[in-house]
């Protein structure tokens, strides 16, 4: 939709298809009958450092719609609770002095170097051992990174642990609404100036034709001047078979990542009393029945937006991210719900079973890029070898982690390149 926005405002003729039956992939949302506002499938929020995403709300004239309240956030660690974000609590971590002024200073390092490309040379867990020390590594980013990336943990390059800290803000943010308002409203935008949306339209294959590109849908072929697919890895090359052949498919093929799920649950009452909005929880292990907590997060979405848009709702995410062969996408969501939802009462030792309402689970196989040492160089170009075709995905916004505003950012870049092949 980012780069139908810019298409459009150079005059030409745009069509979007999607195989959903609402607009905004991973972004998008949900809502009960009896909320005011639709929450997100995949807990979401807009950082004051995202500078693509607040210009585009500034073009559609939506500005006054984004709101930035600062949240609590926490670790969970010995059984307590910690804050994590910059704070005066955070003399009271529960690191020796030493310890405790190497985690400050490398985390100062990160927050202030602009040069990422070095970084991708070595590995997170080498970089922290070496220059954070072992006692913080193994407290708060060891543990992160295991219930990040499980048996990959190792492997994950240090320029994405760069990015994840460069661009965070104590502010978070988010759209009047949810987020799914906010993708409603730029569909309305881009159709009003002419765009075509067709939702409940899986594309059955990208080809080409008398040099031109060509979309498969319901049987039928089009032709058009350009295409851009925004898929997965592997759905691109099912989708577009001509690729496996070509060194563009086998780069392609060799793109990790991996799933992500959340149990979205709604309570009578509140769970982190304390006010923490996003808990990280502490993995011991890749293998998540070996861990204390089968998730990796925590997040009370009532701690950080008002409840009143909810019918006065607690809600929280249990979120977390596996393989897309994990057992977590085989099991029912009755059974991966109740598993989940056993750990509450570590948290809140009144928690009774009956406090639930309802709960909803959600699951993506395709969530999250993994990115291995000199990832920079193993991503293929947006411009894919097949006459017309261009490819923006989320392995595309590397060394930056994805989400909505780097993905408005690439595909403002990807039109671009469309815009001058055509032109050219």
């Amino acid at each position: 939709m980012a780069a139908a926005w810019d298409l459009i405002a150079q005059g030409h003729e745009v069509v979007l298809y999607e195989a959903e039956d609402r607009v905004g992939g991973l972004a998008g949302g949900f809502k009960d009958e009896t909320w005011d506002w639709e929450l997100e499938k995949f807990y979401h929020h807009w950082f004051t450092t995202d500078a693509e995403i607040l210009k585009l709300t500034e073009e559609m004239g939506v500005r006054d719609k984004v709101m930035f309240p600062r949240p609590k956030t926490s670790y969970w660690i010995d059984g307590r609770l910690y804050r994590s974000e910059i704070s005066p609590s955070a003399i009271f971590l529960p690191l020796p002095l030493l310890a405790k002024l190497r985690f400050g200073l490398a985390g100062v390092f990160m927050k202030l170097t602009p040069f990422w490309k070095p970084l991708e040379k070595i590995t997170a867990h080498e970089w922290m051992l070496r220059y954070m020390g072992k006692p913080a590594y193994d407290k708060f980013f060891r543990p992160l990174l295991i219930g990040k990336f499980g048996d990959h943990y190792q492997k994950v390059n240090m320029a994405w642990m760069w990015a994840r800290v460069k661009t965070r803000s104590l502010k978070l943010g988010t759209f009047e609404g949810g987020f799914q308002a906010f993708l409603n409203t730029l569909a309305d935008a881009i159709t009003k100036k002419g765009a075509t949306i067709h939702l409940n339209t899986p594309i059955q294959s990208i080809g080409t034709q008398d040099g031109k590109p060509t979309l498969t849908i319901n049987g039928e072929t089009h032709v058009f001047d350009r295409v851009l697919a925004t898929t997965s890895p592997g759905l691109l090359l099912r989708l577009a078979p001509e690729l496996k052949a070509q060194e563009y498919g086998r780069k392609i093929g060799e793109l990790k990542s991996i799933g992500a799920l959340c149990v979205v649950i709604t309570l009578k009452h509140q769970l982190l009393t304390d006010g923490t909005y996003w808990l990280n929880l502490p993995a011991t292990s890749p293998n998540k029945n070996e861990s204390r907590f089968p998730y990796l997060a925590l997040v009370e979405h009532t701690n950080w937006m008002d409840r009143s848009h909810y019918n006065g709702d607690h809600i929280l995410y249990c979120g977390d991210y596996v393989p897309a062969d994990h057992e977590y996408f085989k099991l029912s969501p009755d059974e991966l719900a109740e598993r989940f939802i056993a750990t509450l009462p570590t948290f809140n030792p009144q928690f009774q079973r009956d406090w639930i309402k309802k709960y909803w689970v959600f699951r993506a196989p395709y969530a999250q890029p993994v990115p291995y040492v000199n990832h920079s160089q193993k991503i293929p170009p947006l411009e894919t070898p097949l006459p017309g075709v261009y490819w923006a995905s989320m392995s595309h916004v590397y060394p930056w982690d994805r989400g909505t505003n780097f993905a408005v950012e690439l595909g403002r870049r990807v039109a671009k390149l469309m815009i001058g092949s055509v032109d050219s």
